[in-house]
């Protein structure tokens, strides 16, 4: 019985070792499936936005991905692109604040979407808009990456090609917004353009509230400071 019972043991944890291990295969499979799948949404931003979240075919984990190289790169264009084509004070750059300055308002504008799907009939789910808007930032980070490297190759003169190519790249990205939206919600263009101003108004009221809920939180704070301050005083 006892020979049993440990065969009957290893044997489980030789299938969980293994069951684990095709989970992992599994994971990684359908991660870098979802990263290749970025190149068709950005050539056919249509059918790739649509079958992105209706067939499931991007994934939170490649989203990351390209949220995460969106602020590298930005911080890296400030960085080592050449001082003739932008002049920042590479010696005061504070990496995460730099990072920071760029999430926060790209999270805010997803739940200002988000909130505001009730009032427009919207279909998508946080998780779509955030996907949907991850990889509507592709062309940034294909285009800005190798410019930051050309931008040391050229001269003054050839200012004009370069602003060409990061003017191309944005204008990609807000374009694939623009589609990735009005697929995930299922609105026409009119009802997806009236949406995006209503969106980026609900994103500076959402601003507003954050920045008086933490200064009436700084006043509250300096109040109860002061309090204490005068009570230690008067008691000693």
């Amino acid at each position: 019985m006892s020979i049993a019972k440990s065969a009957n043991k290893t044997g489980r944890s030789v299938k969980g070792i293994f069951g684990t291990s095709e989970k992992r295969k599994a994971f990684w499979g359908r991660y870098l499936a979802s990263l290749k799948y970025g190149f068709h949404v950005i050539t056919h931003p249509f059918d790739g936005f649509w079958d992105l979240v209706h067939e499931k075919r991007g994934s939170l984990a490649a989203a990351h991905t390209f949220l995460l190289l969106f602020l590298v790169i930005r911080v890296m264009k400030l960085m080592l692109t050449s001082f003739q084509f932008i002049s920042a004070p590479v010696q005061y750059i504070n990496v995460f604040e730099e990072m920071g300055s760029l999430a926060l308002p790209f999270l805010i504008l997803c739940i200002a979407n988000w909130a505001m799907t009730t009032l427009f009939d919207g279909k998508g789910r946080f998780r779509d808009i955030y996907m949907a808007m991850c990889y509507a930032l592709i062309p940034y980070i294909l285009i800005q990456l190798p410019m930051i490297l050309v931008s040391n190759m050229l001269t003054f003169e050839e200012a004009s090609f370069y602003s060409v190519l990061l003017n191309i790249s944005v204008i990609w990205c807000v374009f694939l917004v623009f589609v990735g939206l009005m697929e995930v919600h299922d609105y026409g263009p009119g009802k997806t353009f009236i949406f995006l101003i209503v969106t980026v108004v609900g994103a500076m009221v959402i601003i507003f509230l954050i920045l008086v809920f933490f200064s009436l939180l700084s006043d509250a704070i300096s109040y109860f400071v002061s309090m204490y301050r005068e009570i230690i005083f008067r008691l000693n």
